[in-house]
């Protein structure tokens, strides 16, 4: 049985709190995208994705590909949560040897479907693996995970006439719609709006909600389940730095490292 809308708020709640120790042990990480990005991992891995814990590799589970690659710390925590591995390496984030590096590796860490970390290039990857699987008749999904600052990339549009061409209705794609970026909001360096409407063009189903709402993020995945050919795209409109008042919204969190003092008033928020 599926967890409920308040169930997957409360896990969400569990994996920011995450987020924040892995970045405070590590003393570096990109905390503000990875707290924006948290509700939709959870949905993802919890209510709408089929997966396998005990055997990542199993042949026939949905694909994920985490575009925006520097929100690893969210995706491992995900990960760690649902059973891929113990919670316990979460504190070996970003330390040599460890199975959980700044970016994910495929090579290292169970559950890690494919190696990212330059911007632009997870819907390439979604794109292969899904037409892999129907020249394959199998029936798995791939889910890909990208920040609007990403959409700056050419080859992100090159990847969305690709998937529309191809009638790619095994992909859907989240974009982590924060309008934030290291240097600034993402209106202000190259404007992205309106966004619904360029993806509409590319002749992709488009669903725009708050991607803070488990329900709604829900029901947008099931939607895009049944829409048949052409891939959709979920416009979630996040917040970065979600769940920690001093953080929300600010630009200059997208990659600030954590104090003592700054990590216990951030812990209280999310108690």
């Amino acid at each position: 049985m599926s967890p409920t809308p308040i169930e997957l708020a409360e896990i969400a709640k569990v994996v920011r709190r995450d987020v924040l120790t892995m970045i405070l042990e590590a003393g570096s990480g990109h905390v503000g995208g990875s707290l924006s990005a948290v509700d939709a991992l959870v949905v993802l891995y919890w209510d709408a994705m089929r997966v396998k814990p005990e055997d990542p590799a199993w042949d026939d589970r949905d694909r994920f590909i985490l575009s925006k690659a520097h929100a690893a710390p969210a995706l491992y925590s995900v990960l760690a949560r649902r059973g891929f591995f113990d919670v316990k390496e979460l504190m070996t984030f970003r330390k040599l040897k460890s199975i959980l590096q700044g970016f994910p590796d495929m090579q290292t860490t169970p559950g890690i479907d494919a190696s990212v970390g330059s911007p632009g290039q997870g819907l390439s990857i979604a794109n292969g693996c899904a037409i892999a699987a129907k020249r394959d008749r199998k029936e798995h999904r791939v889910y890909c995970l990208m920040g609007d600052g990403e959409a700056h990339e050419g080859q992100v549009w090159e990847a969305a006439m690709t998937a529309a061409h191809h009638k790619l209705d095994n992909v859907c794609v989240i974009i982590d719609r924060n309008k934030m970026m290291g240097d600034g909001n993402t209106e202000n360096i190259v404007a992205l709006a309106p966004l619904s409407d360029k993806w509409r063009t590319f002749n992709w189903h488009v669903i725009d909600l708050d991607g803070h709402d488990a329900e709604r993020l829900s029901g947008a995945l099931s939607e895009a389940a049944s829409v048949k050919g052409r891939p959709t795209v979920v416009l979630a409109r996040t917040v970065k730095g979600k769940g920690v008042p001093f953080m929300e919204g600010r630009a200059e969190w997208h990659d600030r490292p954590l104090t003592e003092e700054m990590y216990e008033e951030a812990m209280k928020a999310l108690a």
